[in-house]
């Protein structure tokens, strides 16, 4: 059994399309998550680990707390019937079991369900959004038929998707968070403001110091800001992890 460890859950990595990979826990470790949260949704959840990350880091940063009486739902979807399956498992092992729900389900469909529960009288609206979403739009279609469905936006998910719910399903004080390639921006940016989302927050991920950023974790939110917070964060120099990448993955990763 593949099993990855990090130091307050384990995920079986055996039958979802997407592996844990550096990009999700990025996004797990940095978005931002406030005291207000109450509703999350993981779009594309693969294995279940930015879900169990923001699980962590709603009791360990924010005190809140998780548990069967508690109201935090973090609600986490898939199409991948397997990719479900398995983020359902690493929830159930986890010690926040009670506070996420795994659903073999399209966006579409999960907002259908939201629709049905509105209809109820009851609160659908998410404070928080994220998503390790497919990005190869342009690449060439992977041979597997599941990882390429995970990974190219003609064959499924796309930010634009995402906007789309959000502008149903996010709360006024909502937020929209992203891992997506840096040559991106200009054009979810552009989508962002047609869905009336503005971005507040961008942390550009380069691996070594003397290359270019070739990931964005970026994040919207209905408010204006006055002042969009803009850092860059380099994983590895000289052949060893920097120490702002070990200072955000250190609640996590066994070796920060």
């Amino acid at each position: 059994m593949q099993i990855f460890r990090f130091k307050k859950f384990n995920v079986v990595n055996e039958r979802s399309a997407m592996k844990v990979n550096t990009d999700g826990v990025l996004l797990g470790a940095a978005m931002t998550l406030a005291p207000t949260d109450r509703r999350l949704l993981d779009i594309g959840t693969g294995t279940g680990t930015i879900a169990l990350m923001a699980a962590q880091r709603l009791r360990d940063e924010l005190g809140q707390t998780l548990s069967r009486e508690g109201d935090i739902q973090i609600d986490a979807i898939d199409i991948d019937e397997p990719s479900a399956s398995e983020a359902k498992s690493n929830f159930e092992q986890s010690p926040w079991a009670a506070n996420l729900s795994a659903h073999n389900l399209s966006l579409d469909d999960f907002a259908a369900m939201l629709a049905a529960k509105k209809e109820d009288g009851q609160d659908t609206m998410c404070n928080l959004i994220f998503s390790n979403p497919p990005y190869f739009e342009d690449s060439l279609t992977a041979p597997d038929e599941r990882k390429s469905t995970a990974r190219h936006t003609s064959d499924g998910l796309s930010y634009r998707d995402i906007f789309d719910f959000a502008k149903i399903y996010l709360a006024e004080n909502g937020r929209v968070a992203l891992v997506l390639p840096a040559d991106q921006e200009v054009a979810i940016c552009r989508y962002a403001r047609m869905s009336d989302m503005h971005l507040f927050r961008i942390l550009r991920v380069r691996t070594v110091p003397r290359k270019a950023p070739t990931r964005i974790i970026i994040e919207f939110t209905r408010q204006r800001v006055q002042e969009v917070e803009d850092s860059i964060l380099t994983i590895q120099n000289e052949g060893q992890y920097t120490q702002e990448y070990l200072s955000l993955t250190k609640e996590f990763y066994l070796f920060a």
